[in-house]
């Protein structure tokens, strides 16, 4: 059985930006291939068909065999354009000479070229005569002279996704006091002075996702009051979270046990981001690792 598969294709000079580029479609879910050897590349579109519904693969001038008529990079291009299974675009990257050469300058690396005893300047030259029949397939032309690493993976995300920013996932996790504040947090907010099921006897039992303490949570105003704050704070700082290319963003609720408070609020706020449409995941870690201690019992 065969599926229809994204391939997205990146090249461009060296230096230039691929390797930004292609850890943004990365972040998109592509799977990511650097530096293919292109007589991999017919191997690899079609074990995608079967495996990897949304590959991309960045090829350089060592990944193509330099000869007088290309036909070899002729043949794939024409295989991949005209396969119906495939959606196919083409991303070149370039950038002015002299921005090209003070990148290598800072960080000191070798240009591929000039291992064939070619000055930097000669290599980039030659660069652009080998990939020069990418460049002109290419469905979408970047110049990086200017832009920022953030600038480059907008562009690249707004030609995939068709907006300037990655959709962010967002993870609600909900913990004890007792145990430790989650270390990766991005915001963390204290649940704590809100009532506690855990002093009614006949509720210490049941956790916050049970309808016995939604229930008690429902006679406190308060408690609704504060997850609409949290909520409002979130909502309102998210796409500009977004556009700084963030793919994830953690947000911790603690209580003192992490089992009543935490959890009802971490949920709740997760259900709301859902029906908006946005990717959540929720984590509830002092839940989770009680649950692991009844099985290992």
């Amino acid at each position: 059985m065969t599926n229809k598969v994204d391939l997205v294709v990146i090249s461009g000079r060296s230096g230039s930006g691929k390797t930004v580029a292609l850890h943004a479609l990365e972040d998109l879910g592509f799977y990511c291939i650097d530096n293919l050897p292109i007589v991999f590349l017919k191997e690899l579109i079609d074990l995608a068909k079967k495996s990897y519904p949304k590959i991309a693969v960045s090829l350089d001038v060592r990944n193509i065999p330099i000869s007088d008529d290309y036909s070899e990079l002729n043949d794939i291009y024409t295989k991949a354009t005209h396969d119906p299974d495939i959606n196919g675009t083409v991303i070149f990257i370039d950038a002015d000479d002299q921005v090209l050469i003070k990148r290598y300058s800072e960080t000191r690396r070798l240009h591929p070229l000039s291992l064939h005893n070619l000055s930097l300047n000669e290599a980039l030259q030659k660069e652009t005569e080998i990939l020069k029949i990418i460049s002109s397939v290419a469905d979408l032309r970047i110049d990086s002279t200017n832009l920022s690493v953030h600038e480059l993976c907008q562009q690249v995300v707004t030609t995939i996704q068709g907006k300037p920013y990655k959709q962010i996932v967002i993870i609600f996790e909900s913990f004890g006091y007792k145990d430790g504040v989650t270390k990766d947090a991005d915001f963390v907010f204290d649940a704590r002075f809100l009532p506690n099921p855990y002093w009614e006897k006949e509720l210490r039992e049941y956790c916050g996702l049970e309808q016995p303490v939604k229930d008690f949570f429902a006679k406190y105003p308060e408690v609704e009051a504060y997850i609409d704050k949290i909520d409002d704070l979130l909502y309102g700082i998210l796409k500009p979270i977004e556009q700084s290319d963030r793919s994830y963003l953690t947000v911790a609720i603690g209580c003192t046990g992490g089992f009543h408070r935490s959890v009802y609020i971490a949920q709740s706020l997760a259900d709301r981001f859902k029906e908006r449409g946005i990717s959540v995941k929720v984590r509830h870690r002092t839940l989770l690792r009680k649950k692991k201690e009844l099985v290992s019992k």
